[in-house]
């Protein structure tokens, strides 16, 4: 795999800003914030504490294909758990990180607080093709 321009790094890939949702709050309320926000995940924070992660795919195959109520649901209750990067971290280090989680999302902090997220599309718009294939390839490959 190619490592791109040695000295990028996770800042430079993601995408800034991540709006977090609060654990308590509610699935639907999760669902109409990444309708708003035009994004497929959002970090779940207890206070200002980010403790998992919470995709549209966790509502619709956790929640709502089990028969379960995501205005009953609690976006605590169905976050993931965190993996993430740091800010100064190189590219390598969040493709490997990714990789070796298979996710596709991948959440940017600084000094403890999270700053953004890397997502394939940041991926597609930084990587050269054949290392975005390598990557892709790795992430579907043993689901």
């Amino acid at each position: 795999m190619t490592h791109g321009h040695p000295h990028e790094t996770a800042r430079d890939l993601m995408s800034p800003g991540s709006e977090c949702i609060q654990a308590h709050e509610t699935l639907d309320r999760a669902a109409q914030m990444m309708r708003d926000s035009g994004v497929g995940a959002l970090p779940v924070c207890l206070d200002d504490r980010v403790t998992g992660i919470i995709t549209d795919r966790d509502i619709v195959v956790k929640c709502v294909a089990t028969g379960h109520d995501p205005a009953q649901v609690r976006a605590g209750d169905l976050a993931t758990g965190l993996v993430w990067v740091p800010a100064d971290a190189t590219v390598q280090e969040a493709l490997t990180r990714m990789e070796e989680h298979q996710i596709k999302r991948l959440p940017v902090f600084d000094d403890e607080r999270i700053v953004g997220m890397i997502t394939e599309a940041d991926l597609a718009k930084h990587l050269p093709d054949a290392q975005l294939a390598e990557f892709v390839h790795r992430v579907y490959a043993n689901r």
